[in-house]
């Protein structure tokens, strides 16, 4: 193994049957390949196929199957294959009558067939008989063979530079081009039976995207996305998901998004998108006349994007549209396009994914909330007294206005930090709460602003629901009362995201009676909108609107006030991650309640954070709390090194992964002992060792791998130690290690060395 600060294992998969996992550790090590690096392999030479754009590409087994496209002169129809493995080009074999050839064409795999779908036909060079297709052809992998598939009845209008995609046994066919207008219907087909095949005509419903080309489709957690393409003057950068088993189609909002997170991508066409894991992955096409490299990247759990950095080391493909992309195990390959100057490419290019778990974080501290377990304070609300339980830990980490009411209600109570942890010592539901008033919040609003505490999110209003708009402006009065910046930012996007036609006055006037002047000023710039001034001031709502309002309406319609702009920077506020991170540095000390005991030395904690991110300590708090109050810390018989466990608290608190990787050893099995949500810590403890073990820390964690018994580390330390001796020698650590472990050094070195070394050795003494 290399031991390049570069390499790393882009994937890791645990075996969680395995019970002595604690006890002995298995790190497979092997040949690496740098996460998110993209590689330029060998192009395509022209005596085996041209250049071309408006192809299509599929993955089978190890290789890459590309068909038909145009070189700038000619449509094509020929096949070539790419074997991943040996990185070579050749002409697949077939027999048979291919498609004729064409370009903005589909084609997908199901079982051990290739099946291609429509296109444009014709002589672009003497621009005679183009036409699009509606035909199906079938090429089996095995034999080569070209088949047309003939389908009787209704068939879908024949198009070019649709979507396809396979899901559930049949071809799904969306939208496309029909050589006069732009399509948005669907149609399916079954690829088991040739004999009894037949297309159908799909009822969708919901959100449709609009009638649009050139766009790509990707099937993730059984569900179809659409993003972008060309659609007339409606073209976004919108993403829709379309539900396979009701048919239904949903625009995935960004509201949620706020100033400052990375936002969608430009909108655009020719792009190509992928599905790898829990992810989706945007490169290249024409954004607004330009031609963008960066890869995009779709988190389907967390509904947010991110562009991906490309690792130091990467070949990154210049900007192109109609370039074709394939994933084969856990890398992608894009192929072809139209780059600079309309000039067509050949290019291959591999890019290297990553396949971390998912961080919980944020679903595990919203599952405590979901729960009410471990509770420790009710907030008496309004002026009907309403109650509400929550958690001080999350609650004084997150708001410093609640922080304060909370301290003042322990003052006034005459609670101190080792009364809490005496009183906490007890089972869950046994101790006290403390009892917080807020006259200015009722329960609803309030419910909503501690969903936000734990999770960073709110609940996006039902479109055109009133009533839920309405309830997000309350809420957005506490964020402002209780000064939560990040909160107010997402009720904004939120409500002027939903406000319309039907909801514009009902919302414009609740923002006037609760003073969100921000708020207002977006009602009344909607309501006199060319657009939509007609249609709201004939509604029944508009005759029954305060006076005051009326006013305003008609004179800002008649003299539209100047519009001003602010340099200023938003105040976005802080993350759950940060604040999580500034309890545990020590913004958390007043408010522990529980000790955890390292090799005798204290550290205090929060148990409602324990026992949100660890079944282990969920598992103890409710049901055999120790009377003390403390907790013997250890995993498995091992007892963690001081930092590596500061690094797991850091782990559990705001879900940081990064750690020396000396540490990584003591955690690797941690994940197991303690029950975390998934294994998402010991992924990154592998990369970890993978990745940095070097001459300079590897005595650091030849310790680390002896003490936890990672056997296979050990050997993997002392193959480095061997080969690296002489820089290891002058190393200071060398002369603090354990007899024992010297003894392993010259044990390895006697085995390593030759005779003739020993020979040369002996001519020096």
């Amino acid at each position: 193994m290399s031991c390049k600060s570069t390499k790393v294992a882009p994937s890791v998969d645990f075996d969680h049957s395995c019970s002595d996992s604690v006890e002995y550790l298995t790190l497979n090590f092997g040949p690496f390949e740098t996460v998110h690096r993209w590689r330029r392999l060998p192009p395509c030479d022209e005596f085996v196929g041209a250049r071309r754009s408006k192809h299509t590409v599929v993955a089978y087994r190890d290789a890459i199957y590309v068909f038909g496209g145009d070189n700038g002169k000619n449509m094509l129809n020929d096949l070539l294959r790419f074997d991943v493995k040996d990185c070579s080009w050749c002409r697949a074999f077939t027999t048979g009558t291919p498609p004729a050839p064409r370009y903005h064409h589909s084609a997908v795999v199901y079982g051990s067939s290739m099946f291609v779908f429509g296109g444009y036909t014709g002589d672009i060079y003497s621009n005679s008989n183009l036409k699009n297709k509606n035909d199906l052809f079938e090429y089996k992998f095995a034999t080569g063979q070209w088949t047309e598939w003939k389908v009787e009845g209704s068939l879908p209008v024949a198009r070019s530079a649709h979507g396809a995609t396979v899901y559930n046994d049949k071809l799904w066919i969306f939208a496309g081009y029909d050589g006069n207008a732009r399509l948005n219907d669907m149609w399916t087909i079954s690829l088991q039976d040739r004999e009894h095949a037949c297309w159908e005509e799909i009822d969708q419903s919901g959100e449709i995207p609009p009638s649009c080309c050139n766009f790509p489709v990707a099937v993730c957690r059984d569900k179809m996305f659409v993003f972008s393409g060309q659609s007339g003057a409606k073209i976004t950068n919108n993403l829709f998901q379309f539900e396979f088993k009701g048919h239904m189609w949903t625009r995935i909002p960004t509201e949620h998004l706020l100033r400052g997170s990375p936002p969608p991508p430009q909108r655009r066409y020719g792009h190509t998108m992928v599905a790898f894991d829990r992810h989706l992955y945007v490169f290249g096409g024409a954004a607004d006349n330009t031609l963008p490299n960066e890869l995009h990247c779709y988190d389907v759990d967390s509904q947010t994007w991110e562009v991906i950095h490309p690792s130091l080391d990467s070949e990154m493909p210049s900007g192109r549209l109609f370039h074709a992309a394939a994933v084969i195990q856990d890398a992608m390959y894009i192929f072809g396009g139209t780059v600079d100057n309309n000039v067509r490419s050949g290019e291959m290019y591999r890019f290297q994914f990553s396949s971390y778990p998912k961080c919980t974080l944020h679903e595990d501290y919203g599952k405590l909330w979901e729960n009410r377990q471990f509770c420790d304070v009710e907030f008496i609300l309004g002026e009907r007294e309403e109650r509400v339980l929550g958690h001080i830990a999350i609650v004084t980490a997150r708001c410093q206005w609640l922080r304060k009411k909370i301290l003042q209600a322990r003052d006034r109570q005459g609670i101190k930090l080792y009364d809490l942890l005496s009183v906490c010592s007890r089972p869950s539901g046994t101790q006290p709460l403390l009892e917080v008033s807020i006259r200015e919040a009722e329960a609803q609003p309030f419910e909503v602003l501690m969903q936000f505490l734990y999770t960073d999110k709110i609940q996006y209003p039902r479109r055109g629901h009133v009533q839920d708009v309405l309830l997000i402006m309350d809420v957005y009065k506490l964020a402002l009362h209780f000064k939560l910046s990040r909160l107010e930012q997402l009720c904004v996007q939120y409500i002027e995201a939903s406000v319309d036609l039907q909801n514009v006055l009902s919302v414009c006037e609740n923002a006037n009676k609760l003073q969100l002047d921000q708020l207002k000023e977006h009602c009344l710039n909607f309501v006199v909108k060319e657009s939509h001034f007609n249609q709201v001031i004939m509604t029944k709502e508009f005759e029954h609107l305060s006076t005051p309002l009326i006013v305003e309406i008609v004179r800002r319609k008649q003299q539209p006030p100047p519009r001003l702009y602010s340099d200023q920077p938003v105040d976005i506020g802080t993350s759950l991650v940060q604040d999580m991170k500034a309890y545990l540095e020590g913004g958390g000390l007043e408010f522990c309640d529980i000790i955890l005991l390292l090799d005798g030395h204290p550290r205090p904690a929060h148990k409602a954070i324990l026992a949100a991110r660890s079944s282990y300590f969920e598992a103890m708090f409710r049901s055999f709390m120790p009377e003390d109050g403390q907790v013997n810390i250890s995993i498995g018989e091992m007892v963690p090194s001081k930092q590596a466990f500061e690094s797991m608290l850091r782990y559990i608190y705001y879900g940081d992964v990064n750690m020396p990787p000396e540490d990584s050893l003591y955690l690797f099995a941690a994940p197991y002992y303690y029950g975390f949500s998934n294994n998402r810590l010991q992924a990154y403890c592998k990369q970890n060792l993978e990745m940095n073990v070097t001459v300079e820390n590897v005595l650091q964690i030849l310790e680390a791998a002896d003490k936890t018994q990672a056997l296979d580390m050990k050997k993997h330390c002392l193959h480095i130690i061997v080969h690296q001796f002489i820089k290891v020698s002058k190393l200071p650590n060398l002369r603090s290690l354990s007899q024992l472990l010297l003894l392993d050094i010259i044990e390895s070195l006697a085995t390593h060395i030759s005779d003739k070394q020993c020979a040369e050795m002996g001519s020096d003494i």
